[in-house]
């Protein structure tokens, strides 16, 4: 079941069409990835997914009806841009926004002082919010959009500005949510975390979807026939082994203790035995399992595919 579904969805701007008939499908309790480079159309969808701005075609349902901004209290959303006053004390902030939450001060008392704690953050509780780092201040705003259990999570670029460990403890945190049930949208141009915790994924480009699917699926797709072999010996002898059943074969040292790599493109599903059998003929064989791409060399790849020019930070310096 789709917690969320936004279908052909345009916004247009002034000389600028930011959405161009964009469609998703958000799973139930699944972590679903909006991808793509900065001013792809990510942020616009998810303002309209807010209620923050309507499209100009298309239509979004949010738990088997039509969007409304009654919906809206059941969305927690962390803009990239974050907002905290910068004068008042972070408890009595938290506090603050919790109540206009729906929450009793007593339940946001516990609540907010169970997720310090759960952070590492209770010493923060009477500190000024601009006595905190970016960082900082970033754990103290991703906790207030959580507090109230809402049924849609949206994460607009959640790691910027963390240092790796503490990137890693937002990770955590998010998958932990999502296996309580949440349903979450995480929003990112950086595609390094995105086979860590995304489920489903869909990649935006100069405002159109361009891929969209399960992430092991299309890793699957898009590493298909392609296979890992280690193994010790000749790469002459192997290379004429598989003459039959590869269309490609390249090899390179892997370690100390004389072993290869070789990167297998095969002729096809049905060559994948005859291939293992080939090889153990003329090598050693150590290892042999599929070659999966990364997902920023898939976006690379879905950009090449629809005759674009590939965004520089996805191109490998």
């Amino acid at each position: 079941m789709n917690l969320l579904e936004a279908t052909d969805i345009v916004k247009d701007y002034t000389g600028h069409r930011a959405l161009d008939n964009v469609s998703i499908a958000v799973p139930q309790g699944k972590v679903y990835g909006l991808l793509g480079p900065n001013g792809a159309g990510k942020t616009t969808l998810i303002r309209i997914i807010n209620h923050i701005t309507a499209p100009d075609s298309g239509t979004v349902t949010f738990d088997g009806h039509k969007l409304v901004q009654d919906d809206v209290r059941h969305i927690g959303y962390l803009p990239e841009e974050r907002g905290l006053y910068k004068k008042m004390k972070v408890g009595e902030q938290a506090t603050f926004f919790a109540r206009l939450k729906g929450l009793s001060s007593a339940d946001a008392q516990r609540q907010l002082k169970e997720w310090f704690e759960r952070l590492e953050i209770s010493s923060w509780w009477d500190k000024k919010v601009e006595e905190l780092s970016k960082g900082m201040a970033q754990k103290v705003q991703f906790v207030i959009t959580v507090l109230h259990r809402p049924k849609l999570l949206i994460f607009d670029e959640p790691f910027s500005g963390f240092d790796p460990i503490n990137a890693q403890v937002l990770k955590n945190e998010i998958l932990r949510l999502r296996d309580e049930g949440a349903t979450v949208i995480f929003s990112t141009h950086n595609m390094g975390s995105v086979e860590e915790i995304c489920d489903n994924i869909t990649l935006i480009n100069k405002s159109k979807n361009i891929l969209t699917g399960n992430v092991e699926e299309i890793r699957g797709r898009y590493g298909k026939d392609k296979y890992l072999l280690t193994y010790t010996g000749e790469h002459a002898a192997l290379a004429s082994a598989l003459q039959g059943s590869c269309a490609s074969i390249e090899s390179r040292p892997d370690d100390k203790l004389g072993r290869h790599v070789a990167e297998i493109q095969l002729v096809d599903s049905e060559a994948r035995r005859p291939a293992i059998a080939q090889a153990n003929s003329a090598v050693d064989v150590y290892a042999f399992q599929p070659l999966l791409m990364s997902m920023n060399d898939i976006f690379i790849k879905a950009v090449e595919e629809a005759n674009e020019t590939v965004p520089p930070e996805y191109i490998k310096q």
